[in-house]
């Protein structure tokens, strides 16, 4: 794929699935976290710190940028496991760390680890960005800024010439899709609240995407509300305005998303880049944008707003709980073996069934996510419409099968 100039894509991986999806996409960069001190320890697939060192190597062998989240409330007790991963950080080579810590701040300091400073930091003002560039060569603002406020602090970085400690003007990153918190860049204490679980640790336990009555304490009168599900807002989408973004003179255009699939990363990713080309080419247009966010619905999400970039306040809510993708998927098996001298992929059916015309996906370290539609389908070696519970089916593959493959059936939502 061409490149965008000067724009820089970063893409979320939260597992090795998604890291080659991103890849798949055209990402400029990834971001990613190990252990407790990131902001998404309930993740399944959480990276370790022995994960390090492979992130790095992929990443430097198909010409990206990783970035590594230590952006959570640092404790005393952390500062032992801090330094430890951000030894195997400059080991291994690691392009930046993404933090708001103080803590954290000082001791990449310390170590001459470039640092980028965290959306919990809550920069909203040419200030505190001449603050923080002692430090930093990015800076990812908050989130309630709209575009005007951006434009506003990337003219004065470009009039004031405003470095970073590489020496280069510093370089302003924003999120341009995904999931959106009720308080202020995420700084929230619901969970901590309720569950013991703080979201400021990267344990949220998400009460606010859960539906709620409003009862006067005295009169024990329920008020009636439009939707029900008053805390949750819908995800972030600005492909609609991306071109007014990329004006507004941000040089990083961040996807949320390191708890979402492989799917998820790889389909909305390749919608901005090939979006981000296209505002370029000068073709961007209101068809090629439906047909961006008609591919985006059909991966995880709580349906779509521009978020507060044109100035509007918060009020949109998502109508139901989950997703609301417009496509599910329903495991039924993962991968077996690999004849690479003929290009074919071996597959346990575990679950349910698949037949010819089916659409199926896989999931994994090496293919990213690859989806398509079953045309001819090989079952135990011969051709064959269905594959049921303990078939083994086979079909032309492009990378190495292992048993960390997932295969899906992808069915429409309304049929599921």
């Amino acid at each position: 794929m061409k490149q965008q100039q000067h724009i820089e894509l970063l893409a979320p991986a939260g597992s090795f699935d998604s890291l080659q999806a991103a890849i798949n996409a055209g990402a400029n960069s990834i971001y990613f976290g190990v252990e407790q001190l990131n902001m998404r320890t309930r993740s399944s697939n959480a990276f370790s710190i022995d994960d390090i060192k492979e992130v790095s190597r992929i990443c430097k062998a198909h010409n990206m940028k990783a970035y590594i989240t230590l952006n959570t409330v640092m404790y005393e007790h952390d500062m032992q496991l801090l330094k430890t991963i951000l030894k195997e950080v400059k080991k291994q080579k690691i392009d930046a760390v993404i933090a708001a810590d103080f803590s954290v701040i000082e001791y990449c300091n310390q170590m001459g680890i470039p640092l980028h400073v965290s959306t919990q930091a809550n920069v909203s003002n040419i200030e505190s960005v001449q603050f923080f560039a002692r430090f930093a060569d990015v800076i990812v603002l908050a989130r309630e800024l709209t575009l005007k406020q951006v434009e506003h602090i990337t003219s004065e970085i470009n009039r004031k010439k405003i470095k970073g400690p590489a020496g280069e003007l510093v370089k302003i990153e924003i999120f341009v899709h995904g999931a959106l918190c009720m308080a202020v860049s995420g700084k929230c204490y619901l969970s901590l609240h309720t569950q013991n679980a703080s979201a400021n640790r990267g344990a949220c336990v998400q009460n606010c995407r859960r539906p709620y009555t409003v009862k006067d304490a005295e009169s024990g009168e329920e008020l009636l509300i439009d939707n029900e599900y008053i805390m949750s807002p819908k995800d972030l989408c600005t492909i609609d305005i991306l071109d007014q973004v990329i004006a507004s003179g941000v040089a990083v255009l961040k996807i949320e998303g390191r708890t979402k699939g492989a799917e998820y990363v790889q389909t909305v990713t390749q919608c901005y880049r090939e979006a981000m080309e296209a505002v370029v080419d000068k073709t961007f247009s209101q068809e090629k944008v439906a047909e961006w966010k008609a591919a985006m619905e059909k991966v995880y999400n709580r349906g779509f707003w521009e978020g507060y970039y044109l100035g509007r306040k918060l009020g949109e809510w998502t109508a139901q709980p989950g997703s609301a993708a417009t496509e599910k998927k329903i495991y039924v098996g993962k991968g077996s073996k690999y004849y690479p001298k003929i290009n074919v992929g071996e597959f346990i059916i575990e679950s349910g069934s698949l037949k010819v015309g089916d659409t199926l996906m896989v999931t994994g370290p090496h293919c990213g996510m690859v989806k398509e539609t079953i045309e001819t389908l090989w079952v135990n070696g011969t051709k064959d419409n269905e594959a049921i519970k303990g078939d083994k089916i086979t079909f032309t593959f492009p990378t190495k099968v292992t048993a960390k493959d997932k295969l899906y059936k992808i069915v429409a939502a309304a049929d599921a």
